[in-house]
């Protein structure tokens, strides 16, 4: 008997008892179109922390002024000293001889403040930094021009809007640019509006109005020798631990203490998107190993329909064996019976996985894992090979003449 006779006869097997092998059909189906659904909610879960990670700046490290430091609180006696981020430190990391992975380094002068045109006022925060810090932080300029080193320099009153503050200030289609808005009591004009940057987790990116650094000490905080914060940025994403590390000795070299006592935070987004993908990584295995339970529950059900049908069809095996049919031709024929089953499961499950993953599920959009198709299609084939060999070798073991006398 041929491959297309054994497959005729399998499919006869299994269209006999159409509802019984819907059922089962369903198992596999359901148990396939998880493992891709779920791959896909994790995968994509991964996509949008790292998409959150990269929207905080571009092979950027960010250093925090911690305030003071010191071993032990200060009950204890132990002094605490000042850790300032001053235009000393800025200097000695953008020499290339201290740093040379350093592409460039921005400080940042930070506040809050009521922005108002007109009747309109809205509450946004004010970044008071270099031009690097556009390129660092990953920003576009939709509309005018950015601030310049000249900006800087000559301490000039120019400030770039986000896409939410423009909404807030203006109507739409009016011009923003060579507006004066108000930033608590002192005038900014504005020369550029930035592109829509969406947010960073709960962090509205677009709700920023962006200035020189002097001119926000000068209008708005005040002058101080510190800076909030530093923006530094690696030449290159394997750059990333090196600079970071040439920023941690020279910050400790100006502190004097040494890098395990550094009095500053300093955040490297390679290790936030290395632990993060880690996460989601472990993440997207536990959602996997959840269908794969489905998909082995689907399995037992090939199992339990083949052994069913194994015992209602004796007869007909002994009927077959006696007339010479060979054991081979007896496997075959039900293990063909179990894979066939399992084969339009398969492919029933990719294609409900594929349709599922067009869906947003708790707030995130499925991203269907290349890998993940031909695994589901290929598990589901493969269990109907385990599942069924076990029915499929009792059923061409029997002996004629114990099939015969079945009642």
């Amino acid at each position: 008997m041929n491959f297309f006779d054994t497959l005729r006869i399998a499919w006869q097997g299994a269209s006999a008892n159409k509802l019984r092998s819907a059922l089962t059909i369903l198992g596999v189906l359901i148990g396939v179109g998880a493992v891709i659904i779920l791959l896909a909610v994790g995968t994509g879960s991964s996509k949008a922390v790292q998409d959150r990670i990269n929207q905080l700046g571009t092979n950027t490290i960010t250093v925090l002024s911690r305030g003071r430091f010191g071993r032990g609180p200060a009950t204890t006696g132990t002094q605490s000293q000042s850790a300032n981020l001053t235009t000393q430190s800025v200097q000695a990391i953008e020499d290339p001889n201290q740093a040379p992975d350093v592409e460039s380094v921005s400080p940042v002068v930070s506040t809050t403040e009521t922005a108002t045109y007109g009747a309109a006022t809205y509450s946004s925060s004010v970044i008071g930094t270099t031009p690097a810090y556009l390129t660092a932080e990953d920003y576009t300029i939709s509309a005018g021009s950015p601030i310049t080193q000249a900006d800087i320099t000559t301490r000039k009153r120019v400030v770039l809007i986000g896409q939410t503050v423009l909404s807030n200030l203006f109507s739409t289609g009016q011009n923003p640019l060579g507006q004066t808005i108000q930033l608590g009591s002192a005038s900014f004009e504005i020369i550029g509006v930035l592109a829509e940057k969406g947010t960073s987790g709960t962090t509205d990116e677009d709700s920023v109005v962006i200035a020189p650094y002097t001119a926000v000490e000068d209008e708005l905080t005040g002058e101080s020798t510190s800076f909030t914060e530093l923006l530094v940025q690696a030449k290159s994403t394997s750059a990333l631990n090196n600079a970071a590390a040439e920023v941690e000795d020279i910050l400790a070299g100006e502190a004097d203490t040494t890098v395990a006592d550094l009095p500053f935070s300093v955040i490297n987004q390679g290790t936030l998107l290395s632990t993060a993908q880690s996460t989601s990584s472990t993440f997207t295995t536990l959602l996997g190993a959840v269908a794969a339970i489905s998909l082995l529950v689907g399995g037992i059900g090939v199992m339990n329909i083949m052994l069913v049908t194994v015992t209602e069809r004796t007869r007909e095996i002994g009927i077959r064996k006696a007339v010479g049919a060979p054991k081979a031709a007896i496997l075959a024929q039900f293990l063909f019976e179990a894979v066939l089953l399992s084969l339009i499961g398969g492919g029933g499950g990719v294609l409900i996985g594929v349709i599922g993953t067009h869906f947003k599920i708790e707030g995130v959009t499925p991203v269907i894992a290349g890998y993940s198709i031909p695994l589901a299609f290929g598990i589901a084939i493969g269990v109907g090979v385990f599942f069924g060999l076990y029915p499929a070798n009792r059923a061409a073991s029997l002996r004629p003449i114990d099939a015969l006398r079945y009642e």
